[in-house]
């Protein structure tokens, strides 16, 4: 029995467990639904054995060696695949300027943190691919156990997984590949191609671009290693079933003929948008990021325009160019509106 089919039983026992509102008592009514849901791990229909049933669904579908659902979003992810391969002592290479949970999982796991640089584009203001030769420069010199690279980076850019796994297997090295903006990838061949076949460790969020409710997320392995452990180390006894319910129907519609759809009209509409829109530039690999500039105002001033006259917020800018984040539930509607927004400037 799978998590979705649990949490479709109607419960008409009266519970004295865990959780205390026993799927009856609303104290905010809007998410009464939620309550309803919402059960324990002691519950008779045995959740444990259902996620773990889900999650080997899970990992056929991804074709990797384990595949977990998280509920702490990416950062327990990445805490987890450095858990499970770094000792006391022992080098991690990371970017210098990576997400906070980079390096607060090399300290957690007692590990030493050894930085490399990633190119800025003068043109646009934001961080390049990771280059192949830095990597190689710290691991010559360094006896590094496992390395972390973003890829896409927020803005979409995408570095070259395999030449890099291919370089961390030359020095013995683990590789860790935070791909929390890439969780559409492995259901188009429309997009970057994903590292879930090709690291050690990939960790997605779901919530990002894949339409999924924060905080959820995925943890994948491709080695000889089981994080199994590492993630009950920092994640609670008591989960929420609903959420991981969730990932589990997240996933299943975008492996489905629906989802796969919904995702090329996605893709298309976003070509159209940048086609159209002669008045703009364009830059990075992943076409759901709309990183855009327009010649006659900075990234700053493009945001404000967009805000304020046009009511329409973006997800970062800089002084080069704006980046808009769209995901499975952006609509045609929603882009024709960015579109002509953008044709008035």
């Amino acid at each position: 029995m799978s998590l979705i089919k649990i949490l479709r039983k109607t419960c008409r026992k009266s519970l004295f467990t865990t959780p205390s509102h026993g799927q009856k008592y609303f104290i905010f009514n809007k998410f009464r639904n939620f309550y309803k849901y919402d059960i324990s791990e002691t519950d008779f229909y045995n959740p444990q054995e259902a996620l773990k049933e889900a999650q080997q669904h899970a990992s056929k579908i991804y074709g990797t060696k384990s595949t977990f659902f998280l509920t702490n979003g990416s950062t327990s992810g990445i805490i987890a695949a450095v858990l499970a391969c770094v000792q006391k002592n022992e080098k991690v290479l990371i970017w210098a300027n990576s997400h906070p949970c980079h390096s607060n999982a090399v300290k957690l796991a007692g590990g030493i943190p050894v930085y490399f640089e990633v190119p800025l584009s003068s043109e646009w203001d934001v961080p390049l691919a990771t280059p192949v030769e830095n990597l190689e420069k710290c691991l010559v010199n360094e006896k590094i156990k496992a390395v972390i690279i973003t890829s896409p980076t927020y803005e979409g850019i995408v570095s070259d997984v395999r030449a890099i796994k291919t370089l961390c297997e030359k020095y013995e090295t683990y590789l860790i590949v935070d791909e929390a903006h890439g969780a559409l990838y492995p259901f188009s061949e429309n997009l970057p191609e994903s590292a879930v076949k090709i690291a050690d460790f990939t960790i997605q969020s779901l919530h990002k671009t894949a339409g999924g409710l924060n905080p959820t997320a995925l943890l994948h392995c491709n080695c000889n290693l089981d994080p199994e452990k590492a993630i009950s180390m920092i994640n609670t006894t008591s989960p929420s079933y609903p959420l991981l319910a969730s990932i589990e129907a997240n996933i299943n519609f975008l492996n489905s003929k629906r989802g796969k759809k919904q995702l090329e009209t996605l893709i298309s509409n976003i070509k159209s948008l940048k086609e159209n829109c002669c008045n703009c530039e364009f830059f990075g690999d992943d076409v759901t990021k709309i990183l855009v500039k327009h010649k006659n105002c900075t990234g700053y001033e493009l945001s404000k325009y967009l805000y304020e006259k046009e009511n329409i917020e973006d997800e970062k800018t800089n002084s080069k160019s704006t980046m808009l984040l769209c995901g499975i539930g952006t609509g045609e509607k929603k882009l024709k509106r960015l579109e002509n927004a953008l044709k008035k400037m």
